[in-house]
């Protein structure tokens, strides 16, 4: 089954139809070097009944942004996309040799069954230059007792964040880009358009897409440090600078999350999958927390709004994302797309049917759905989400 899946496409060209009708400038690149502290574009598009569509949608909408980025990064996060492997989880990985693949299969085989195991199947692109080796698993893990029993407290999710903290970590030229099931994030050094390319995205079909370019400010671009950011299912793409990476990265120590992949993005990823999995709290108690009002508007807010806003200020001030940001954050049930409560990065929304775009340019989304039947632009700190209807229930 893998094998075929392989196959798909071979006798495609390095050449995207769509492309066509996107004008991407001649211009003299960006000096990688110079400082764009308000660069970096997002996009997100979700079909809310999880109908799946093919990813020359989302690397058509990311193109029109191009000139957000300097081609030190880009990605994609992509969701029911492995239908037939729905069940395992899926870890996309990156190594820097031959000898860390080894030592990352010993470890996974001492915790999980691999289920299957092949390269990441890419095809040459002009202007991507990867000497990684890209791999993915397909994996169940070993000894579920360890969570069915009443003695524990850990889950099944517990257990796979634990081994991704633990690779990253501790396996050096090792890192999981993705572990979730049933989605994958693909990104790396280079234009996203580009990269949609050389990952073949054109031949993968998912219900939610988000994607990313990135013009790195305060860290280096490298392939592990591009977004999208992920955890379990969970992905996170970011425009903007997180001054509280610090005290965010303690906040998370706490609950063993470990920061290693040299980015402020990486703790919205952890922050997330604290709150909204292990504490299950909901878009809008998490949207109050990483963009908590202002103490201003606390104080003006009804009693017991001001009571809520207090309390989660109070408790988890070490999660506050302090600085400019826009984020748009997925899992395989949601999209939300949310602000910093001073908006000082663009976001925008539009739906069309069961269709829900977020972006940072109108535009991004005009090129894909030329008329919406909505579009608006999210006020600061409040969450746009959109929620995958399961057939039988109520929207």
């Amino acid at each position: 089954m893998m094998k075929e899946r392989l196959d798909v496409g071979k006798a495609k060209d390095d050449y995207n139809p769509l492309m066509k009708r996107v004008r991407i400038s001649k211009a003299p690149e960006p000096d990688r070097d110079f400082r764009v502290p308000s660069g970096c574009g997002i996009v997100g598009i979700m079909n809310r009944k999880g109908e799946r569509f093919n990813g020359e949608i989302i690397m058509q909408s990311i193109a029109v942004m191009r000139e957000r980025g300097n081609g030190l990064g880009g990605g994609f996060a992509a969701y029911g996309i492995y239908p037939e492997f729905k069940d395992y989880y899926c870890f996309h990985m990156l190594y820097d040799g031959e000898h860390e693949k080894k030592t990352t299969e010993e470890f996974l085989r001492e915790r999980y069954d691999i289920v299957a195991s092949e390269p990441i199947p890419t095809r040459k692109v002009r202007g991507i230059e990867e000497r990684h080796i890209l791999w993915r698993y397909f994996l169940t893990p070993k000894h579920r007792e360890l969570f069915e029993s009443p003695e524990t407290t850990m889950t099944e999710e517990d257990f796979v964040v634990e081994t991704v903290m633990f690779i990253n970590a501790r396996i050096d030229g090792a890192f999981v880009v993705s572990s979730g099931k049933n989605m994958g994030i693909f990104k790396g050094v280079g234009f996203p358009e580009e990269l949609g390319r050389f990952y073949r995205l054109d031949e993968y079909e998912g219900y939610i897409w988000t994607a990313h370019n990135r013009f790195p400010t305060n860290t280096v671009g490298w392939w592990g440090g591009a977004h999208p950011f992920g955890i379990l299912d969970w992905s996170v793409v970011h425009n903007g600078e997180i001054s509280s990476y610090g005290i965010n990265r303690r906040f998370l120590l706490n609950f063993n999350y470990h920061c290693t992949l040299f980015t402020d993005t990486e703790v919205i990823a952890y922050l997330v999958d604290f709150f909204m999995r292990k504490c299950r709290y909901n878009c809008e108690v998490v949207a109050n927390i990483l963009a908590a009002p202002l103490w201003s508007e606390i104080e003006r807010a009804p009693e017991t709004r001001k009571k809520l806003y207090t309390i989660l200020r109070m408790t988890y001030g070490g999660a506050l994302l302090n600085g400019p940001f826009a984020i748009i954050v997925a899992n395989n049930g949601m999209m939300m797309g949310l602000n910093d409560r001073i908006k000082l990065r663009p976001l925008v929304a539009a739906e069309k049917g069961d269709y829900l775009y977020i972006a940072s340019e109108e535009a991004a989304i005009r090129i894909v759905c030329p008329d919406p039947d909505r579009v608006w632009a999210p006020k600061a700190g409040e969450p746009v989400v959109g929620k995958l209807v399961v057939e039988g229930e109520d929207g």
